[in-house]
């Protein structure tokens, strides 16, 4: 991949209409359920992001039979799978670079008996453990081997066996590992302390389309009736909240008139009433959200006077994906907020770029961070950043649009790995990015 930057003039001004992607975290799963039949699946609104590209290479590398029918449909169907590429240098190096990885080893521990894989990547934020995950596989009668010389996962069964399992974290892709997994052990599997995300509630829906007995979707406990056999089904992807709570920032940040296209409201939880407590005025109109220009926005207090406290927690709480963006649109809010990113330690360190854009910030500790709003008395100013991860870059690209001057925000592979297509498609509101080779 080559090594590219923005360019980003600041004082954007931009208006009309987007679409969001389909959503990333959940396109990950379902073209990894693919796997678990040998008929055909067919897939809409995958968004065309580095990430996704990644994984639907592994697949093909297994030798899953993929085709695009157009640019965000396609076709899989896993009926020649060879389990000998797993082991291929090739495949490790390349399942090693995408943490969706991870997600491949339920489904092929369910249909062909065992699964490696290299300790997968994705983003640097903190401790992202990948226990929840095997242990669910070893309550299932599993057996599980790390190899710390070659960091490798083994894992394998002759028969996963239904049993009662309760997660020791609120995981979602380990929910959706497990859930894979026991969709064909036999007898029943409970599954407490689940993750409900719309992106598990979406897993469960194409399994139970493909054949899957699964009741309690949408709740902390999934009962699995464990079946023989899957079949093929055809399943639309949910468009991306991140997305969608990027552009509502992106919108107050810059005081522009947005109309954000088919969001899929009753998906987006607690979503638009969390950017309502920063004072951003959100109106809906069908299954769309209008943010309208604003010159200043004011932070809401708590009852009793005291300071506003965001926080992330598992669905329905608010996501810890977004938190970077309240942040970020903070800063030139009127009044103060307190971030507290529970879940992730390191998410909160792009702060100092920020700082040095002039915003007030005060980091507490690697999870909380103080934000005293500007109030557009002064406006931010340009600087030279690196994006850390995807959620972050974003973060900063929007306060590059925000600033008086010009920013060049370098490692934005970071941000392609989440974002489709993001440089031409703020273009067309009116941003003016320009994609730069080094």
């Amino acid at each position: 991949m080559s090594n590219q930057a923005f360019r980003v003039q600041g004082n954007a001004s931009l208006s009309g209409t987007i679409t969001p992607q389909g959503a990333k975290n959940e396109a990950l799963q379902i073209i990894s359920a693919v796997l678990l039949t040998n008929e055909k699946v067919t897939i809409k609104n995958i968004p065309d992001i580095v990430d996704i590209r990644k994984q639907i290479e592994l697949l093909k590398s297994l030798g899953v039979h993929i085709d695009r029918l157009n640019n965000d449909t396609y076709t899989f169907q896993a009926n020649d799978v060879s389990l000998e590429s797993l082991t291929t240098p090739e495949y490790q190096e390349n399942a090693g670079k995408i943490r969706g990885s991870v997600m491949l080893l339920g489904p092929l521990l369910a249909r062909f008996k065992r699964a490696y894989l290299t300790k997968p990547g994705g983003d640097k934020i903190g401790r992202r453990r990948l226990d929840t995950h095997f242990l669910g596989f070893q309550k299932l009668g599993a057996d599980f081997h790390f190899d710390h010389n070659t960091d490798q996962y083994f894992i394998g069964a002759d028969q996963l066996v239904g049993t009662y399992i309760l997660m020791e974290e609120i995981s979602v892709t380990g929910t959706a590992n497990v859930l894979m997994a026991a969709v064909l052990a036999e007898g029943t599997t409970k599954i407490y302390n689940a993750a409900c995300e719309p992106y598990l509630q979406q897993l469960c829906l194409l399994l139970n389309n493909m054949g899957a007995k699964i009741t309690g979707v949408g709740s902390n406990l999934l009962t699995i009736e464990g079946v023989t056999k899957l079949s093929g089904a055809t399943h639309t992807v949910l468009p991306d909240m991140i997305e969608i709570g990027s552009f509502i920032g992106l919108a107050a940040m810059t005081q522009s008139e947005l109309r954000i296209k088919n969001v899929s409201l009753p998906n987006l939880g607690i979503i638009p009433s969390t950017f309502e407590k920063l004072g951003i005025e959100i109106l809906s109109e069908n299954d769309d959200l209008i943010i309208p220009a604003q010159e200043l926005y004011e932070i809401h207090s708590f009852l009793d006077g005291s300071i506003m406290t965001i926080y992330d927690a598992p669905w329905p709480g608010f996501t810890p994906d977004l938190l970077s963006i309240i942040l970020v649109v903070a800063i030139q809010a009127k009044g103060s907020i307190l971030i507290h990113q529970k879940m992730f330690e390191s998410r909160l360190f792009f702060v100092d770029k920020l700082i040095d854009m002039g915003a007030q910030i005060i980091l507490c500790d690697p999870h909380r961070a103080t934000v005293i709003g500007l109030e557009r008395k002064s406006q931010l100013r340009g600087i030279q950043m690196s994006s850390p991860d995807i959620r972050a870059g974003v973060s900063l690209l929007i306060a590059a649009l925000s600033a008086r001057s010009e920013s060049i925000i370098f490692n934005i592979n970071q941000i392609d790995r989440g974002y489709q297509n993001i440089d031409g498609r703020l273009n067309a509101l009116g941003a003016q990015i320009e994609r730069i080779e080094l």
